[in-house]
């Protein structure tokens, strides 16, 4: 991993400059090419969050300063000629200036790892958490605390079961997407990450068994 302290073992192309390819820490897409010198590199580093060196405009440009669209850096690693980086992070909005997830979108998300939207929610509710935000009903949860955020699992968990005993499939995803974003509410909050449920959830083979199960009759 790069850090402040073996920058020097980079090397930068005769214009001072080095190819960082962005990376979604949770679904692993790639968000777009970049350019960093020496500067814009180290004030990743020590911030935390992107800054590279704009080639057009001719200056330093941290990502998201003027969208919001800011991207957390999770780390930096070089590859194995030290000519190019790989910058992981958690991105709080679109990564492209059209508008689009990743400069690489193509209009075709789901090619480009979709299936990683749980990680994707999950890195914004953390932002929210750290950088809360004006008007937002996420910022508002984590401000109101554990009770509010357990009392509307139970609500949503409510209407998942009237919903499937309803049986409107599309009802059923809407309240089922609903409980699921609540959840991740609360994992945001307690500190518990995706993966540890994957963790989790990959050591008890549930299909077949079930560790706390119930009794047969």
């Amino acid at each position: 991993m790069i850090t402040l302290s073996n920058i020097d073992e980079l090397k930068f192309g005769a214009d001072g400059l080095i190819p960082a390819v962005v990376q979604d820490g949770g679904s692993r897409r790639v968000l777009t090419l970049a350019y960093m010198n020496r500067e814009s590199l180290e004030i990743t580093l020590r911030e935390g969050y992107t800054c590279f060196w704009s080639r057009s405009r001719g200056e330093l440009w941290r990502k998201g300063a003027s969208s919001g669209n800011v991207q957390r850096v999770r780390g930096v690693w070089s590859d194995c000629d030290g000519d190019a980086l790989l910058v992981v992070v958690d991105k709080s909005g679109p990564a492209c200036h059209t508008g689009a997830d990743s400069c690489f979108d193509c209009g075709d998300a789901d090619r480009f790892g979709a299936s990683g939207i749980v990680d994707e929610l999950y890195a914004l509710l953390e932002d929210r958490r750290e950088r809360p935000k004006a008007g937002s009903y996420t910022t508002y949860l984590f401000e109101k605390g554990l009770d509010k955020i357990l009392k509307k699992i139970g609500e949503e968990t409510t209407e998942v079961v009237i919903a499937a005993k309803g049986g409107e499939r599309a009802e059923i995803v809407y309240e089922a997407a609903d409980l699921a974003y609540h959840m991740l509410v609360l994992m945001a909050s307690a500190g518990i990450s995706p993966d540890e449920v994957r963790s989790e959830l990959r050591s008890r083979h549930i299909v077949d068994s079930k560790v706390k199960q119930e009794k047969m009759r």
